[in-house]
């Protein structure tokens, strides 16, 4: 599987609680924080519903 890097760019101010989930669920709890995870499906799905919040860069 392909890792991502993962960088949390806009505030989760004003952000729906399902968006708010997601961000928690990748791992991501500050502005400017990042993570490296797996490419999965479900990372995949998750990480479309917050993709206006984050900046996505593959490894």
């Amino acid at each position: 599987m392909a890792k991502i890097k993962i960088t949390q760019i806009k505030s989760k101010n004003g952000a729906s609680k399902r968006q708010i989930a997601n961000l928690q669920g990748l791992g991501l709890r500050k502005m400017h924080q990042t993570v490296e995870v797996e490419l999965t499906p479900v990372t995949n799905g998750m990480l479309q519903k917050v993709l206006h919040l984050v900046k996505v860069e593959e490894i």
